[in-house]
């Protein structure tokens, strides 16, 4: 079964002459595939849900069908944040670009974006206090300049420690890109 949310739309080829090659460019779309840490952490979640709900049914044989149902519900707020955990990061459309983080989603409209450029700046390392050397794909929105940008990718986030360098590379590149062919930025 395919899951759309996982994979990006077309494997990235440099030969391309096109920089945004995808057909519709109205669906939202993620130009990037998930790190491991991010698939990891949802595969342990998927896993800690299913010994969750392998207990509810026990429970359900046993017990009282309210205390059934309850750890049933929270098998189902795991699956949940798997899911969630899996949508986080950033999306793009001819509409605008879009931030999913676990608990918000930011939206903003190409003719509000400013610049989105790459920089080079301490980072968190996988979301964590800890901070680290790396880069980060900022964003700068039109009427926020007294506001610092905010990081829409880190090179040390769950989607690209520990992988090929070029990862994040191209995928801040194609949000450029991105942001230079709708936000004229």
């Amino acid at each position: 079964m395919p899951l759309p949310f996982l994979t990006a739309d077309r494997a990235f080829d440099p030969a391309d002459d096109v920089a945004l090659p995808y057909d519709d460019r109205d669906r939202w779309r993620r130009p990037y595939r998930p790190g491991p840490w991010r698939v990891g952490a949802a595969a342990v979640l998927l896993l800690l849900a299913s010994f969750v709900l392998f207990s509810s049914v026990i429970i359900a044989a046993t017990a009282t069908p309210a205390s059934a149902a309850t750890v049933f519900a929270f098998a189902l707020v795991i699956v949940v944040a798997a899911l969630r955990l899996l949508r986080m990061g950033v999306w793009v459309s001819a509409r605008g670009l879009r931030h999913v983080a676990f608990v918000s989603t930011r939206t903003t409209a190409w003719d509000q974006v400013v610049s989105v450029r790459t920089v080079q700046q301490p980072v968190r390392w996988l979301g964590l206090p800890r901070t680290v050397q790396g880069q980060a794909l900022t964003l700068h929105r039109r009427g926020r300049s007294a506001e610092a940008p905010s990081p829409l990718l880190t090179s040390h986030n769950a989607d690209f420690l520990g992988r090929d360098p070029l990862a994040f590379d191209r995928a801040a590149d194609t949000v450029e890109a991105w942001a230079s062919e709708y936000g004229r930025a």
